[in-house]
């Protein structure tokens, strides 16, 4: 009899469990960078809801994350050098670790297996095993005669466990080939002046450097490397005196619809249309300040644009057919950052100083939901964990 009761308890206790644990895909799922707290939201953007929030993620002032391609972790790169694996369905930090002085971001393999840190302090960029987190390859970004450090900016992957990204300081882009963590391979390339970020195109094949100390863009074919890089966008601003900038644009957040890519103009209240098959200028954009992220709607009709200070309140959206301003929304104080639905019938948008985030409508533009988030910044989607470069 004492048996069959313990033996009912059981069976009580696991269909409880049953009861309180929610089956769910992971999909549809993301998180909401809290940057002053120091925390994250889960969200599940398919019903607009949060169903989570992990805490103890150090500094997320300029945080960003990249997920697994299962896409059930995400791997949270803070600045103060701390890496974080946080499990979206139970909101648990699994992990957490300190691998630098100070660090901006960073990148995940072809095969999931390895992510990656960029450093600006001690500078160059650092391997961990996706599981455990375990140092696996530590690649310094030295450079000179005098063997000096560069901060490294601009990671993205490339096809082949290979990484791509520049050094700020060096002037150059630089590959590594990490399909043998223990001995990883690197060639660099002059690129420019001071190149401030970086980003690959959906294919894999381009690499593109922005430059903060001269007019134009750097351009890498990794599929034949050998050729070098190529200057694109030369002297977009010349014989104009550039803008004082308050926030460097994020070449990460760039658009690629129509066969045109979409890019900041460092320094000016414009839009460069590329197109994307010459790399070379086809349509300038005015804009109401200098843009930030300049990010397509999925289907490519539309590219939304944010500003920096002190018009970072606006908003505006460019169609693509015409290349033309469309629409000029003000979601609220202080947006830094954008990120559309998986298919873009909606796109969130973080407002730092209303401690918001709006869900619009990309169809009629009109806000669909709104919730509460402390000081919020980056919006990042799991699907972002079937896209190279993100």
């Amino acid at each position: 009899m004492k048996k069959s009761f313990c033996v009912l308890l059981l069976a009580l206790a696991s269909l409880l469990a049953q009861a309180e644990t929610v089956l769910r895909g992971t999909g549809d799922l993301g998180i909401v960078i809290e940057r002053a707290s120091g925390s994250v939201q889960i969200v599940d953007t398919t019903h607009q809801t949060v169903i989570g929030h992990v805490a103890g993620l150090g500094d997320l002032s300029h945080a960003s994350a990249v997920f697994s391609r299962d896409q059930r972790y995400a791997y949270i790169f803070g600045r103060d050098g701390g890496l974080s694996k946080v499990d979206l369905l139970t909101a648990t930090l699994v992990k957490r670790i300190l691998q630098a002085g100070n660090s901006i971001g960073g990148a995940i393999s072809q095969d999931g297996r390895l992510v990656v840190s960029q450093n600006y302090e001690p500078g160059g960029i650092k391997a961990f095993d996706a599981e455990t987190l375990a140092l696996v390859a530590d690649v310094p970004s030295t450079y000179g005669s005098e063997g000096k450090r560069s901060k490294v900016v601009g990671l993205a992957d490339l096809p082949g466990q290979r990484f791509a990204y520049a050094l700020f300081d060096a002037g150059e882009i630089r590959i590594t080939d990490l399909s043998d963590p223990a001995h990883p391979k690197t060639l660099a390339y002059p690129a420019g002046k001071q190149p401030y970020d970086g980003l690959v195109t959906p294919d894999g094949r381009y690499y593109i450097a922005g430059l903060f100390g001269e007019d134009g863009l750097a351009l890498l074919d990794t599929w034949q490397p050998d050729q070098g890089v190529r200057k694109v966008l030369a002297g977009y601003g010349k014989g104009e005196e550039p803008l004082p900038v308050y926030k460097m644009p994020h070449l990460r957040g760039w658009s690629i619809a129509n066969g045109r890519a979409y890019l900041p103009a460092i320094g000016r209240h414009e839009v460069l249309v590329v197109d994307t098959r010459s790399w070379e200028e086809v349509s300038r954009i005015a804009v109401k300040s200098q843009p930030v992220f300049v990010m397509a709607r999925p289907d490519g009709r539309e590219v939304w644009v944010n500003f920096a200070f002190p018009d970072n309140g606006w908003v505006q959206v460019i169609d693509t057919r015409s290349n033309t301003v469309s629409d000029t929304l003000q979601p609220g104080k202080a947006v830094l950052h954008m990120e559309f639905t998986p298919r873009g019938e909606a796109v969130w948008i973080s407002a730092r100083d209303d401690n918001r985030v709006n869900i619009y409508d990309t169809a009629s533009h009109k806000v669909l939901r709104s919730f509460a988030a402390e000081s919020p910044s980056g919006i990042l989607f799991t699907a972002r964990a079937t896209r190279t470069g993100f």
